[in-house]
């Protein structure tokens, strides 16, 4: 991340990922000096109903193609599976797609073989590279309730017929926009950094911050979606991840951190 062991040194960072995922980003960005400030506005929850999750995973030997579009849906899956004792054997037939490093890290180490990750880890990546694979396969989309329909649309446009299944589903943290004025009106608190992971933060984060000043703030996105719906609500990303995970987001902050730095120098 460059020479200085500590380039965050002095700055407070805003984490908005779901608990059980922002720890090791949080790590991640202390690990170079930065103070972070963590406010989950994202949290998984079950889908309404499992049914549909269940009669997917109980008749996996119908589909040729799985994609699992996040972790939470790799955690999701896995775990219902263990609940409904379903093999994991079951999944050994199919082309296993994830989309990101994160997320084939999470089916790998439950002992699934992963076919193909995108060399970027967006849905339209995932779709150029498998468009020419599944026409008159059938392909089952384990995703959130609520996702773009982007990988499903194109696909089917492909000569694929596929399935869509909420593995999950996630909501705003209650109490998460009393605690994110809290934190944006004190000068102690207030960040100088706030991150963004998905457009769902995004979204939260504009409800949760209602009222409150966010001059000064700058915005770090980790990919061009999560940008988009940032620009979609009049708000400008002052950085935005190269490689779309944990670590590049972590290297653009350490980036616009160090620009700041020469600027003051040049001052």
């Amino acid at each position: 991340m460059g020479a200085d062991k500590n380039p965050l040194k002095g700055i407070r960072i805003l984490v908005t990922r779901a608990r059980p995922q922002a720890a090791e980003f949080s790590h991640l960005l202390r690990r170079q000096g930065a103070t972070v400030v963590r406010i989950p506005l994202i949290e998984i929850v079950p889908p309404r109903s499992f049914q549909p999750l269940d009669d997917a995973l109980e008749n996996l030997h119908c589909y040729q193609w799985l994609i699992v579009t996040s972790v939470n849906g790799a955690q999701a899956m896995l775990e219902r599976m263990r609940r409904r004792k379903i093999s994991r054997a079951k999944v050994k037939n199919l082309a296993v797609v994830a989309i990101g490093p994160a997320t084939r890290k999470a089916l790998e180490t439950a002992g699934l073989r992963v076919a193909i990750t995108p060399p970027e880890y967006v849905a339209e990546s995932l779709v150029v590279v498998l468009s020419n694979k599944v026409r008159g396969k059938r392909v089952l989309l384990m995703r959130a309730a609520v996702a773009r329909d982007v990988i499903p649309r194109r696909l089917r446009r492909a000569g694929a017929k596929v399935d869509v299944v909420a593995a999950y589903q996630t909501r705003q943290p209650v109490r998460s926009g009393d605690r994110m004025r809290q934190v944006l009106a004190d000068r102690k608190s207030r960040p100088q950094v706030a991150t963004f992971t998905s457009s769902s933060t995004v979204h939260h984060f504009v409800r949760a911050s209602r009222g409150a000043s966010l001059d000064g703030l700058a915005l770090a996105s980790i990919g061009p979606i999560t940008s988009a719906t940032l620009r979609s609500y009049g708000l400008r990303p002052a950085m935005e991840a190269e490689s779309y995970t944990m670590a590049g987001l972590a290297r653009a902050i350490v980036k616009w951190a160090q620009e700041q730095d020469q600027g003051l120098a040049a001052g």
